[in-house]
């Protein structure tokens, strides 16, 4: 019976923790943690990175074979909490897989800047509702 219960666990475990995207990081200048009301501007791919940026660190988003809720959209939301959590407020998406024959998910590389101007007024992706 014992062996029964910790196979459940291991399994339940498993499933929990497999249903997200891999997510590596690598914070080589975290800044001070920004409010929940700070901007936080998403650039992609063909958008520019303003002059006179500050960056902060790297990530990636890689499908962990299971994972799920890893559209665009919900990456970039996931992004912009680990931008805030480490000062930054741009996100800039540097290399982009879209989902295929043997990935559902998107994988990403992003990284992450400090910026002192208005990111309001930069060109940037608009996350889509829904």
């Amino acid at each position: 019976m014992k062996h029964i219960i910790n196979t459940l666990v291991l399994l339940t475990i498993i499933a929990l923790t497999s249903c997200t995207p891999k997510i590596s990081s690598n914070f080589t200048n975290p800044q001070p943690k920004l409010s929940i009301n700070d901007e936080v501007a998403f650039l992609d791919i063909e958008h520019e990175i303003p002059e006179n940026t500050v960056k902060i660190g790297d990530l990636r988003f890689q499908d962990s074979g299971f994972s799920t809720d890893c559209s665009f959209n919900s990456l970039l939301t996931q992004a912009r909490n680990k931008a805030r959590a480490n000062g930054a407020n741009i996100v800039k998406v540097v290399d982009k897989k879209e989902p295929g024959i043997w990935s559902t998910c998107y994988r990403l590389k992003i990284e992450l800047y400090k910026y002192d101007g208005n990111v309001s007024s930069l060109p940037q992706y608009e996350l889509k509702l829904g």
